[in-house]
């Protein structure tokens, strides 16, 4: 198709052409034969009256044109994606789609496993697929790759819109033997003591409670550092380290694994986890349903918890 004479096809070229800034890669990832890619390209330098890529060395770089380019065009292409990606009605009983979350180990935990329990018999087409959350997922949202970012207010961008999944505690978790988890646990025991902390991300990424120890000013020390928040249960046990933990995450690891939770000795501000979806997808009717059944998930966990907590259910 063409569009004021210029061949649709060859904005998706550009677009990974922009990315890769290299003719092979882009063509393997097109599916194309590298002289089609460099046609491609040919064609989009004469279009644009710009070179777009040029050599650097060994290299080829973004010229200044591409670089003011790029994010329109990932603007232009997510916006196409989610234009001729959704029915104007969506029917989950009938509907196959498949819905790509980045979010972290512990929501996965959380809200994984009571999703897709609940909608196995009402949207048997809807597959979840979860992506794990690192420093490309903001692009790959602007790019219309994955459809949702779950993760703490304050690690989410402000270009796209957001909506509140759930506020989150922290608890200290440690062994059952552990002494410091039978007497009230003071600032200078907490920080005296060996930890196990967890690091997101290929570049080293605070946790949200990692930043909040530091705006707190208060230091630990970590003995173990694991990518995985549900990794730091098993390597509390047998140990004198302590561990914060999700609340919701730690309490169901209290049940399966031989650890107690404590409240942390100094304050703590609830972490907000919201979810966040592409500019273009706000009246998606899917993205509306998946939000709705979110919903349900969280308060039915909630509600649960409450039970728990309530002495005449003891």
């Amino acid at each position: 198709m063409r569009f004021k004479g210029l061949d649709l096809n060859l904005l998706v070229a550009l677009d990974v052409l922009l990315e890769e800034a290299n003719v092979s890669r882009a063509a393997q990832r097109l599916h194309l034969s590298q002289p089609a890619t460099s046609a491609a390209l040919r064609r989009l330098r004469a279009w644009f009256g710009d070179p777009l890529l040029t050599p650097h060395g060994k290299r080829l770089m973004l010229t200044s044109y591409a670089l003011r380019l790029r994010p329109q065009l990932t603007q232009l292409l997510a916006g196409i994606d989610a234009f001729t990606s959704q029915p104007a009605l969506f029917d989950p009983a009938t509907a196959h789609r498949r819905f790509r979350i980045a979010m972290s180990d512990y929501l996965a935990n959380v809200v994984l496993g009571p999703l897709t329990n609940a909608i196995a018999g009402t949207a048997p087409g809807i597959e979840i697929e979860i992506v794990t959350p690192d420093d490309s997922v903001g692009e790959l949202l602007e790019r219309g790759e994955i459809d949702l970012i779950i993760a703490p207010q304050e690690f989410i961008s402000p270009r796209n819109p957001t909506r509140l999944l759930l506020e989150e505690h922290h608890v200290v978790a440690g062994w059952t033997g552990n002494p410091l988890m039978h007497a009230p646990l003071t600032p200078e025991a907490f920080a005296a003591a060996g930890h196990v902390s967890v690091r997101l991300g290929r570049i080293t990424r605070l946790t949200y409670a990692e930043a909040q120890l530091r705006a707190l000013g208060v230091t630990r020390r970590e003995e173990l550092i694991v990518p995985a928040f549900a990794l730091v249960p098993d390597l509390l046990v047998g140990t004198m380290r302590l561990g914060i933990m999700h609340e919701r995450l730690a309490r169901r690891a209290a049940r399966r694994t031989d650890i107690t939770i404590a409240q942390l000795p100094f304050p703590f501000a609830p972490m907000r986890e919201v979810a966040q979806f592409h500019r273009a997808r706000s009246d998606d009717a899917g993205l509306l349903w998946l939000f709705d059944e979110l919903d349900r998930i969280v308060a039915a966990d909630d509600a649960a918890q409450s039970l728990l907590d309530c002495p005449e259910t003891r």
